[in-house]
C-alpha cells in the first residue's frame, strides 16, 4: 500500500523515463545487493516508493522475516545523529541550549574536577557537533565488542562521565574521530535545556509540525534514549524530513528548522578519513547529474546496516534506504550506487 503523497513520474520530474527499470536491472544482475525500501522525491512529490521482503532486526534483537511497507517503523541507526543534529538547532533558537562557542563540559557541572579541567574546556559544543573533541573514541571495533566505545559507554555506571573522561589525544578541531559519546553529549544537553526527555522533544517541536505520529526510541539500560541510534520512523516519514529540509526547514508554510542552522549544518567544518566533508551531524560531498553543467552537492546522514538519508537541496532531491545489513561495514556500496547511479545518475533535468 504506497503511502499518502503528492506523486510524479520520473519523465514528469526531471529523471529518465526509464529509472524504474535500471534499478530492477541492478538488482538482478547482483550490482545491487538487497534493501528493504528505496523512496525518493523531487521538489515534495514522490517519484519512486519500493518495499521488499527481508530479515530485520531492531539494535540486535531479531525480527524474523518482515515485510516492508509505508508503515513499517525501521532502525534509523546513526541516520538518528544527524536528526539530534536538527534539535539542537531548534533548541539553540529558542535559547534552550549553549551556543556553539561555549564549552561543552559546562553543561555537566556535576562534574566540578573535569569542569576545571582546561585541557578539557577547550572543548566546545561546536566541537561535539562535528565530532573533533580530541578525545580517545573507538568505534571501529565490532559492536558486539565491550571495548567498543559506544557499547562501553552504554555498560558504564555514568555514560556522561565515561564519555567527558576519555584521554585527551590532540587539539579540538583538528581531527574527525566517529563518536556516539559526542552524540549523547548533545542529546543530554537538549534535555536539560529543555526540561523534556528527547523523544517527547522531538515530537513536540519536528515531528508533530511535520504531521509524524509514529516512532519509536530506543533506550539503553539506564531508560536513557539513544541520540546515537535509537530512533526508528517508517520510510515516508523520514523522507517526509528529508523533503523538509530540501525546502529549507518549511512544511506547508511553516519554518520547522532554522534555515540558518541547516546551512551551517551543511557547511563542511572537517573531513572524514574518508574525505567526505562534516558538518553539525551531516556528511557533505557531490555527484554528477546529466542536467547539471557541474556535480550536485549532496548531504547525507548514514546510519549502519545501509540506512540513508540522502538529500540534493540544488535539485530538490530526497532519497530515503532502509537495508538490513548491519554491521558488514562493505555494504556502503549498493546504497551509494542507488544514490550515485539511479537516482542522482538519471536526472536529465534541471
Amino acid at each position: 500500500m504506497p503511502s499518502n503523497w503528492n506523486r510524479a513520474t520520473p519523465e514528469a520530474a526531471g529523471f529518465a523515463a526509464n529509472l524504474e527499470r535500471k534499478l530492477a536491472a541492478g538488482f538482478e544482475s547482483g550490482l545491487l545487493l538487497p534493501i528493504h525500501a528505496l523512496l525518493v522525491a523531487r521538489t515534495g512529490k514522490l517519484v519512486l516508493e519500493q518495499y521488499f521482503e527481508g530479515e530485520d532486526e531492531t539494535w540486535g534483537d531479531t525480527l524474523g522475516r518482515v515485510q516492508f511497507g509505508p508503515e513499517v517503523l525501521h532502525d534509523l541507526r546513526s541516520v538518528t545523529k544527524s536528526i539530534v543534529g536538527l534539535l539542537y538547532g531548534i533548541a539553540l533558537e529558542r535559547g534552550l541550549v549553549p551556543p556553539l562557542q561555549a564549552p561543552v563540559i559546562d553543561g555537566f557541572p556535576e562534574y566540578p574536577d573535569l569542569v576545571a579541567d582546561p585541557e578539557r574546556r577547550k572543548v566546545t559544543v561546536a566541537h561535539t557537533l562535528t565530532m573533533t573533541m580530541g578525545m580517545e573514541w573507538d568505534e571501529n571495533k565490532p559492536y558486539t565488542d565491550p571495548t567498543n566505545s559506544e557499547i562501553a559507554m552504554e555498560m558504564a555506571a555514568d555514560r556522561y562521565r565515561f564519555i567527558l573522561d576519555r584521554p585527551i589525544i590532540g587539539a579540538p578541531g583538528e581531527k574527525w574521530v566517529y563518536s556516539g559519546g559526542a552524540v549523547a553529549l548533545i542529546g543530554a544537553l537538549i534535555e536539560r535545556g529543555s526540561g523534556r526527555k528527547l523523544p517527547d522533544f522531538a515530537r513536540e517541536v519536528l515531528f508533530a509540525p511535520l504531521g509524524i505520529t509514529d516512532f519509536y526510541w530506543l533506550a539503553g539500560s539506564d531508560g536513557v534514549a539513544s541520540p546515537a541510534s535509537g530512533l526508528r520512523l517508517t520510510a515516508p516519514d523520514l523522507l517526509r524530513i528529508g523533503a523538509m529540509l530540501v525546502d529549507g526547514g518549511r512544511h506547508e508554510g511553516r519554518q520547522v528548522v532554522p534555515e540558518a542552522w541547516i546551512e551551517a549544518s551543511w557547511t563542511p567544518a572537517i573531513q572524514t578519513w574518508d574525505g567526505l566533508g562534516y558538518g553539525h551531524l551531516w556528511y557533505i560531498h557531490e555527484a554528477p547529474a546529466p542536467g547539471y553543467a557541474k556535480p550536485l552537492r549532496w548531504i547525507a546522514a548514514f546510519g549502519n546496516g545501509g540506512q540513508r538519508l540522502w538529500l540534493a537541496p540544488e535539485a530538490g532531491l530526497a532519497c530515503v534506504i532502509y537495508a538490513g545489513d548491519y554491521n558488514l561495514f562493505d555494504r556502503w556500496v549498493t546504497p551509494a550506487r542507488i544514490w550515485r547511479e539511479i537516482v542522482v545518475g538519471n536526472v536529465v533535468r534541471a
